[in-house]
């Protein structure tokens, strides 16, 4: 599915064309924007006493994560709104941590049809125990026509790239 230009070499992809999914969450929302996908390792300098080095070693400490974002037009699925109310309740039991995918795809024959049945992430990354930690509700103003913006805030404990 990947284009080729005229040498053979293929066009790098671009970030237009993505998916997110929810383990255990059947709604559809659809996002117009994910920013905020992010590792670090601390760095940890140490040096013995009795080295003949001045220099110290560099160790590796915590892996650290960001928080995602995620950004949607207002949608009426109950089901990822449901998860999300769950999340940011004051009146919530365990937090519903959740895996959540986001898939990277390659729509160069931009058949919509194609999306719904074939198409595959071309790069996925995965987020483990996912949890919403902020929530904002759109920007209302009666004099403007635009879409109405929900912005999701997701903690997430661990990134994996499959692929």
């Amino acid at each position: 599915m990947a284009t080729t230009n005229s040498s053979g070499l293929y066009y790098p992809l671009t970030k237009m064309n993505f998916l997110v999914s929810v383990d255990e969450v059947n709604g559809v929302a659809a996002f117009n924007e994910v920013t905020g996908i992010d590792a670090s390792v601390d760095v940890i300098e140490f040096r013995q006493g009795n080295s003949s080095s001045l220099a110290p070693v560099k160790i590796q400490g915590l892996v650290k994560h960001g928080n995602i974002t995620l950004k949607m037009g207002y949608t009426k699925d109950q089901d990822f709104k449901t998860w999300i109310q769950n999340c940011v309740s004051e009146h919530r039991g365990e937090t519903p941590r959740r895996n959540v995918t986001i898939e990277l795809i390659d729509i160069s024959d931009g058949a919509p049809q194609a999306i719904q049945e074939t198409v595959t992430g071309t790069l996925t990354w995965i987020l483990k125990d996912a949890w919403v930690c902020k929530y904002n509700g759109p920007d209302l103003n009666a004099s403007t026509s635009e879409v109405a913006i929900e912005t999701v805030e997701i903690a997430y404990e661990e990134l994996t790239i499959p692929n």
